[in-house]
Order: C-alpha cells, then structure tokens, then sequence
C-alpha cells in the first residue's frame, strides 16, 4: 500500500497566510471596479486634454491680469493690481507716443476701425519696440473703470512722475519765457485736474502744481481729458504748497488765489503780465486760509448772480484766457 504522505501536496505548508482559495486571492475582483472617471478627468481622453488646455488658459488669463510675465515677454495688467497707469483713447495714447513716454505695453481691441490715428500709434509702438497685444473688447472694458472710454486703445505706462516746481520754474526762465503757472489747492477730481492742464496748454501756461496730500494726481483719468496736453505740459508735486508758493515768490513770481470772493475783479488784473501763478482752490470749500494769506491778490470771476460758482476746470479756463489776452494787449 502506498504511502500518501509521501506524495507531492500532501502535507499542509505553513504560514500561506489566511484564505488560501480563490475568493481570497480574487478579493478585489470580487468587489468590483470603483466607479469609471468621467471623461474630462481622463487625461488621455479628448475632453480631459481640452479641460487641461482651459485651466492652462485660465491661468495664463491670472498671470496677465496680474502683470505676471507670460509667453511672449512682461505683459500688462490692470491698474488696479500694480502702480502702472493705463492711457486711454486715441488722441492720449498718441500723445503719449509722440512725447515718447515709457510704455510696457500696447492693447489693441480686435477688429478695431483703423483710422490715421490709429496707424500713427501702431507706428510708433513699432518704432519703439513697444509690445501690441491684441484683445477682445470685454476683456478691455474689464481692465479699465466703468466711465471709461477706451475707443479701442490702451497703453500701459509706468508711474507717472512729477517735476521739482522749481524745476519747473528754472525751465522757463532758461526759455526766456514769462512764467504762467497753475497751482491747485483741494482740487480732487482727477477730470478737472486734466482740463485745467489742456487748458494751461491752450492759453500759453508751462506747468501745473499738485500738492502731495488732498489732490488728484496724474493718473489716467487725467490723461484722457487732459486730450494728450499732459505729454507736453509737465505736472510738480509740491510736498507742502503753502512753503512752495512762498518759495516762488521769493524767485520773483507774484502768486494770484482765485476765489469767488476775491477783492479784485479778474479783467482788471494788474499783475497778468508780471511772472505769474494762479492758485484754484476746489469748488465747495475754494482757497485754504494759509494758501488765501500767501497770496498777493485774490482776483474773482465776474458771473451770473442766478449761477453760485464754477467749477475748478472751468474757472481755470476762463481765467487762463483772460490773463493770456491781457498779456497780449501789454505786448502790443
């Protein structure tokens, strides 16, 4: 009789661990598959490539947005996420090429009316090297306010900076020139500020003083209405203008305040023709009391009595074009 516990598979191997039958060692296939991924989290897949593709997209967008760099070199951004300032519209934007200001970045909207304006700012990007970036008209709007008008045109420029208003002064004089300037006292509004700078432009004025602190400061609001006149006229910054205004008329320069309830009507302004700086002060409050004492003349407008004032920009004007016509009868 044979002996079985010699046969192969006879005796029972130890430490095989437990289950040692198929639904042991199948355990997983027995439970199932987990659930099939959808389609557009297969990378492989088609729609997973396009998924891919739209998250790389989206974070490029992030990058550009944030003026992050990207392919094709620095790109722009919104205002609001650096110190750059965005100019806006065709005759600014030309302007600012013209008068060969700093710019990082050209954004042209797609499909956008060509007209000379816009060939002549094309060319000069060019010249310049300036990158043109190509964008749709809602990621556009999306960069700017909402008041804004962009008319198909921005360019990114970096932080505008101001003159020395001595500087600004010493210019003239080195010109021969006779010196007009216009200094603001609580002027807020970035729009009036870019009035009463095409305005200076207009009626023969070099230059325009800011206060640091309580004042609109050239930004791209500025630019636009400025129409391109702050390209050629340069802005100062005056860290106190009460000091400043005494600083100038230690230089010789005679400082007028306008004021609805100067003493002097403005069409008998004396001193139009003598070295000159005209101060306006805001609409509501008008000229500070230290501005008001350091002034050697506080000239009005003569208006309407139905009428309570005019506002910054518009008194500026006004006010510019007397004292250039007076200056011209003094001449002749």
């Amino acid at each position: 009789m044979s002996n079985k516990s010699n046969r192969t598979g006879a005796v029972r191997k130890k430490g095989l661990g437990k289950g040692v039958g198929s639904g042991g060692q199948g355990r997983q296939a027995l439970e199932g598959r987990k659930a099939t991924p959808k389609a557009e989290d297969r990378p492989y897949h088609p729609a997973g490539k396009a998924k891919a593709a739209k998250e790389r997209y989206e974070a490029a967008k992030k990058r550009h947005m944030a003026g992050g760099p990207d392919r094709g070199g620095q790109r722009g951004g919104s205002k609001k996420n650096d110190d750059s300032e965005l100019v806006t519209g065709r005759n600014s934007v030309v302007e600012a090429l013209r008068a060969k200001i700093p710019a990082t970045t050209l954004y042209i909207a797609a499909r956008v009316e060509m007209d000379d304006r816009m060939r002549e700012i094309l060319r000069l990007a060019t010249q310049r090297n300036i990158p043109v970036l190509e964008i749709m008209r809602p990621e556009m709007d999306r960069m700017l306010d909402r008041d804004s008008v962009h008319q198909g045109v921005v360019l990114k420029v970096p932080p505008m900076e101001y003159a020395h208003p001595m500087d600004v002064l010493d210019g003239v004089l080195d010109r021969d020139g006779n010196p007009l300037l216009v200094a603001l006292d609580g002027v807020t509004d970035p729009r009036n500020l870019g009035a009463i700078i095409r305005s200076v432009a207009a009626f023969g004025g070099q230059g325009v003083i800011v206060p640091q602190r309580r004042s609109a400061g050239l930004n791209s609001a500025a630019w636009k209405t400025s129409a391109g006149a702050a390209a050629r006229i340069p802005v100062a910054m005056a860290s106190n203008l009460t000091q400043t205004l005494k600083e100038l008329k230690k230089r010789g320069v005679f400082i007028v305040g306008l004021d609805g309830d100067g003493d002097v009507s403005l069409p008998g302004l004396e001193l139009a023709d003598r070295p000159l700086v005209l101060v306006i002060g805001s609409e509501g409050k008008g000229l500070s009391r230290l501005v008001t004492d350091t002034c050697d003349a506080v000239v009005s407008i003569p208006i309407s009595a139905a009428t309570e004032s005019l506002n910054a920009g518009i008194a500026a004007s006004v006010a510019l074009y007397e004292i250039a016509k007076l200056r011209d009868e003094s001449a002749s």
